[in-house]
């Protein structure tokens, strides 16, 4: 269930964590060598993105364009795979040496705006090994890109996946390259059960297909920053005055 997984949602907390990331990660974390640079990078395609925005789309802010800017450039350094390799498995640093709170921020929130109440049967092709077992629920426990369509085929045919997706959203033409991919972005907290390990009409040149039907959401660090500022907070309170 990818249980390293940096996978908060920041539900019912997200106003609180805007403006925490704005005054004070982003800061920090936009003027690291890489980040600073592929963030800075995104910054027309985050422009020409408000442009075009659609309306039923106006809560995406400049911030969340720009997130999805970063995440969909493959570009030299590959960036989303050094991210996601962060996503997956810094859950117990999430407080303190994760650097990317920013990006995971905006992207997520960029998730739930385009998020929409259909599920959604998308496809992901990948070069990658999996082991996964019918009735087994799992996780990506990464943001996950996936496509409307079934012939991506540079990505890979060793696993495929075909997934009903409920909390994954529609990028339209967003990420760098438009629409042409029709990507749909999986964040880390959706749950999946494996219901079908077999040859799909679909996917038919792949090697091993997996169906996944979503199951709910799995957040174990949901609002956690704030916790910790919170308790860090109260101890403070309650330690006693030092005199000289």
């Amino acid at each position: 269930m990818a249980e390293e997984s940096v996978d908060d949602m920041y539900c019912n907390c997200d106003t609180e964590m805007e403006k925490k990331v704005k005054e004070e990660y982003f800061k920090n974390e936009a003027n690291k060598k890489l980040f600073g640079g592929v963030w800075r990078k995104a910054k027309v395609c985050a422009q020409n993105n408000m442009r075009k925005r659609e309306k039923e789309d106006k809560k995406l802010t400049e911030y969340n364009m720009q997130a999805i800017c970063v995440y969909t450039d493959g570009g030299q350094t590959n960036f989303y795979q050094i991210f996601n390799q962060a996503v997956r498995i810094m859950r117990s640093n999430y407080s303190s040496s994760f650097e990317f709170h920013s990006l995971h921020f905006w992207l997520t929130r960029a998730i739930q705006i385009l998020n929409k109440p259909q599920c959604k049967t998308t496809y992901r092709r990948t070069e990658a090994e999996f082991t996964g077992d019918v009735n087994q629920e799992m996780r990506f426990g990464a943001f996950t890109s996936s496509s409307e369509l079934t012939n991506q085929t540079h990505f890979g045919k060793k696993t495929c996946f075909k997934i009903h997706t409920c909390y994954g959203a529609n990028l339209k033409a967003y990420p760098v390259m438009g629409n042409r991919e029709k990507e749909w972005l999986i964040p880390p907290y959706e749950k999946f059960k494996i219901t079908s390990k077999a040859k799909a009409l679909e996917l038919s040149d792949c090697d091993s297909v997996f169906t996944l039907n979503s199951t709910g959401i799995l957040s174990n660090l949901n609002c956690s920053l704030r916790l910790v500022i919170g308790v860090i907070f109260l101890r403070l309170q309650l330690m006693p005055l030092q005199h000289r």
